[in-house]
């Protein structure tokens, strides 16, 4: 009898969503219109569902006021605030598609994200810690020192306006070049556009259309530019909420950037599209200010990449705060520990915290643990693909499903899968195959249940002497140490084995450990061919803004230095030996 493939269909009882996302939120509005629906503890603004639309609304009504239509596309570059929020939702009610940038990328980086998409509006903060953007647009658009509102540029020919404000004075933004359009502006132009108009292009969109675009992650060269739907991404906030068990009572404490898939469809999406509470911390992740968020709004769930969780749990305060109103949340952006798993559902009373699995080329979720998993597939698994996705392991030279148990790629098709890349079509070819299977570029394997565990990037496998080595299962190991904080592993160029392993690990503040001592400790769990040749004691990681770890760039430092180390030994006498 042959060997069962790892391949799960997943229907499901309860159909997908047909509806915009405008039309799934006016429901949610209806229904419960004094619900508090946004709690910005930094700007110190908290708003209804009632208010939340009347506000999304008057935003809608300045960005029709202002030129942009259906189809167009519109910039946001800004940490998190409401104003952010008022963009996703009012460019949702018009058709306009949101463009999320993140807010640190650098001039380069920003006008890359600009031109790719075709940006013809972008709305941003005036600066925040040591970046300031309006001399990041100057150095890109010198003329709007001296340019009026409408912008002429070679380079960036499809951008036409720039619209700044400030989040703590939102009315009252005070420009410093003629070039750039006040806050103020927009909520004059509303007055310029009846609700009849605006409900009439409301009701002129379709589901399947373009709303959103989203840059991959970008750990290796210039990010992508993703495009996806009002399908894609409400159908997957609305079942991600329901495997959740999230209601209209629950509260979501947001520490994640609103620019990035985990914050602006899995925690604010996921919040409106069932009526539940969005509670933002602080514009950018602090620790404190999440515990203390936590605290004081009873917050039920909790979003987070690993590192942010580890910060949470270690910060010196940690005890000082009242954790116990916390029930479910996500972990994903990056490898979970089975460790840490244990310490959030105890220390932080979180015993249903979910493991996510996904990427943003799938909307963005796949897979997600449930609250009813068992502890180990809980802490060890990303769990089943959600209702209406498909996944497969795939060979890694056919493309053909592999046996349950086996190591391949994980490979997704159905409602969640993204239109393209933004005119990109070799791109989007290179990552869709003829089929329809979504690749997406990990190694993992699947289990006669449908349980997946990824094991490491396709890009990250370590090929040692002949022998696969997965990186997230020596990074497990070694997490289990009670003494190791983080820890990151990759492979090095070797001129006798092909590949070497090594590991970088951080310590928890206080503990000492030796390089031979943790090797010592990996040689008594490990097999011999998968113990870091390397180590290397580290008191940071290289990281993206999202708390993904940028292996690329160890490799990099690693790699330089052992060339250096090696130069240097070529040149000493032997005396100096």
């Amino acid at each position: 009898m042959p060997a069962a493939k790892s391949y799960l269909h997943r229907g499901g009882e309860t159909p997908l969503l047909g509806a915009t996302i405008a039309e799934h939120f006016a429901a949610i509005v209806e229904k419960f219109p004094e619900r508090e629906a946004v709690v910005c503890l930094h700007q110190n603004r908290r708003l209804t569902y009632r208010e939340l639309s009347h506000e999304v609304d008057r935003v809608a009504l300045g960005l029709l006021g202002l030129g942009f239509v259906k189809g167009d596309r519109i910039g946001v570059w800004s940490t998190d605030n409401v104003e952010w929020l008022l963009l996703q939702m009012a460019t949702a009610r018009i058709g306009v598609i949101l463009v999320n940038i993140n807010p640190a990328n650098r001039p380069r980086e920003l006008a890359h994200a600009l031109q790719r998409a075709e940006v013809q509006g972008l709305f941003t903060i005036p600066s925040f810690r040591h970046s300031d953007y309006v001399a990041s647009l100057v150095e890109l658009l010198p003329e709007l020192k001296s340019a009026g509102t409408a912008l002429t540029n070679d380079a960036f020919p499809h951008l036409r306006r720039i619209v700044l404000y400030d989040p703590v004075a939102p009315e009252s933004t005070q420009v410093r070049y003629p070039g750039l359009t006040p806050w103020q502006a927009l909520t004059e132009a509303a007055g310029r556009c009846s609700m009849a108009a605006l409900d009439a292009t409301t009701a002129s969109l379709d589901a399947d259309e373009p709303i959103n675009i989203q840059y991959t992650s970008g750990t290796t060269g210039f990010p992508k530019a993703v495009v996806l739907t009002h399908h894609n991404i409400l159908n997957n906030a609305w079942f991600t909420a329901r495997a959740m068990g999230f209601t209209e009572q629950d509260r979501l404490c947001v520490p994640v950037p609103f620019y990035h898939c985990f914050g602006m469809v899995l925690s604010n999406l996921l919040c409106f599209s069932v009526g539940a509470c969005l509670v933002v911390p602080a514009e950018h992740f602090d620790p404190l200010a999440v515990l203390k968020a936590v605290a004081t709004e009873r917050c039920t769930a909790l979003h987070g990449v690993p590192t942010m969780f580890i910060a949470e749990l270690d910060h010196p305060q940690f005890e000082e705060f009242e954790m116990s109103s916390l029930r479910t949340g996500i972990m994903a952006g990056a490898p979970c520990p089975p460790e840490l798993m244990r310490r959030v559902m105890t220390d932080m009373h979180c015993r249903e915290i979910l493991i996510g699995y996904g990427q943003t080329e799938a909307s963005p979720i796949t897979h997600l643990t449930v609250a009813d998993d068992s502890l180990e597939r809980r802490t060890e698994t990303v769990g089943r693909n959600l209702p209406h996705q498909e996944v497969k392991i795939a060979d890694l030279k056919t493309g053909a499903a592999i046996a349950i148990g086996e190591i391949g790629e994980p490979c997704f098709r159905g409602y969640h899968v993204m239109l393209g890349y933004y005119n990109d079509e070799d791109a989007t070819r290179g990552t869709i195959d003829e089929a329809g299977w979504l690749h997406s570029g990990d190694l993992g394997s699947m289990d006669a249940d449908g349980y997946v565990r990824i094991t490491g990037r396709l890009k990250e496998m370590i090929i040692r002497g002949g022998e696969n080595v997965y990186p997230a299962e020596i990074e497990a190991f070694l997490f289990a140490n009670s003494k190791v904080a983080q820890a990151a592993v990759f492979g090095v160029a070797d001129e006798r084995m092909g590949e070497e392993i090594m590991a970088w690990i951080q310590l928890h503040e206080g503990e000492t450990m030796t390089e031979e001592e943790l090797r010592d400790y990996c040689r008594d769990g490990l097999a011999h061919f998968k113990v870091p040749r390397y180590i290397r004691l580290v008191d940071s990681f290289p990281m993206t803004v999202t708390g993904k770890l940028q292996k690329f760039r160890m490799r990099e430092s690693a790699e330089e230095q052992m060339k250096q180390e090696k130069a240097d030994a070529h040149g000493r006498t032997p005396t100096m030996r």
